[in-house]
């Protein structure tokens, strides 16, 4: 028996942002955690997933998690998360997402062991959802937040909304893995740009707006725009000048992200994004929607830009050309406080001082 402090995650998706995050902060808490993970499975999902995490956790598939909203599944993945938590016999528990934080909160006593939470998104503030499926997801968090577990929001803007359900909370930033991306870029070859180009990378869903990305294009048909992912709404990119790579490995990604000069992130709502973190990184002048997520670590002027219209965005792009000053700040401001050193250290924090440590 491992006598290091047993942590069990569950999360629903296990793609996109979420996936890298929990890759980035598990295998980087593997040196002092015993670390399960209960996930779901997602179309973004990496075929080899398992490759990405350190080989000494522990994951276990919820066949049962679905997306969407499903009384006859959601009660199948309850009874799958009780028997996952009898079997791994946790002394933490920590959900991911909306749809595990509402099974998670009901399933686990919170008085019993300590049980934390974080949305990576509020449900409630999809704008693809009927006013009706909002009201529902918002009053399951209203109700979830009355059981006794902590809200750990991964931006300052989701901490707030945050407390507007419970004074549980606390948030700590995301970060990226810099070691394991620095990797990655010097393995890729040809990284020389051959032209002036923007992209983006994710599902293709509303979430990403992609009309609006494919009415910015349509204003500038002299640019190159490449979308590195795929998803249902691909049919609303329809400018000529857009390119749709569908979904490629993580090292063609970054290697069309290094061809690239401006990342463009026009969604509408978001936690904190992975995307966002690494573009910064790697130097790309980040131009994004003034939403929760972008403008907590996007400061307009300063080391990105925060738009509100299409003439906003075109005019930011433009000016990628001058923006060497605001790409170092973006850089730095990752190095300091977006990074998986620091994230993990207060992770290990919070969970040790939960326990008494």
């Amino acid at each position: 028996m491992s006598d290091k402090i047993r942590l069990l995650y569950i999360s629903e998706p296990l793609g996109g942002g979420v996936f890298s995050y929990l890759v980035d902060l598990s295998n980087r808490l593997a040196d002092t955690f015993d670390i399960t993970i209960a996930h779901g499975i997602r179309e973004e999902t990496p075929e080899n997933y398992k490759d990405y995490f350190d080989k000494r956790i522990k994951l276990i598939k919820v066949d049962s998690f679905t997306r969407s909203l499903s009384v006859g599944s959601d009660l199948k993945a309850f009874s799958e998360l009780k028997k996952i938590s009898e079997q791994v016999n946790p002394d933490i528990i920590h959900l991911h997402s909306s749809k595990a934080g509402a099974l998670g909160r009901w399933a686990f006593n919170g008085h019993k062991l300590p049980v934390f939470y974080t949305p990576h998104g509020y449900s409630f503030l999809m704008q693809d959802e009927s006013a009706i499926k909002k009201f529902v997801y918002k009053f399951a968090e209203i109700i979830s937040a009355k059981r006794y577990a902590t809200t750990i929001s991964c931006s300052e803007g989701e901490h707030n909304e945050t407390l507007k359900l419970t004074k549980r909370a606390v948030y700590i930033n995301n970060g990226i893995n810099l070691n394991d991306l620095d990797k990655l870029v010097n393995s890729v070859e040809n990284k020389k740009k051959s032209e002036f180009s923007v992209f983006t990378l994710g599902r293709i869903c509303t979430q990403k707006n992609p009309k609006l990305f494919n009415n910015i294009a349509l204003a500038m048909p002299d640019i190159k725009f490449t979308w590195i992912g795929d998803g249902d709404l691909r049919k609303e990119l329809t400018a000529k000048n857009i390119t749709v790579t569908g979904w490629v490995d993580r090292k063609t990604a970054i290697k069309t992200a290094l061809e690239s000069d401006v990342f463009l992130l026009p969604s509408l709502w978001e936690g904190l994004p992975i995307s966002l973190l690494e573009a910064m990184y790697l130097k790309k002048l980040c131009v994004v929607s003034n939403i929760i997520g972008n403008r907590d670590v996007i400061e307009n002027g300063v080391n990105g830009f925060v738009c509100n219209s299409i003439a906003e965005y075109t005019a930011a792009i433009r000016a990628a050309g001058s923006s060497d000053e605001l790409r170092d700040r973006a850089r730095n401001d990752v190095l300091r406080d977006y990074n998986t050193d620091v994230m993990a250290q207060k992770y290990s924090e919070v969970y040790k001082k939960a326990l008494g440590y």
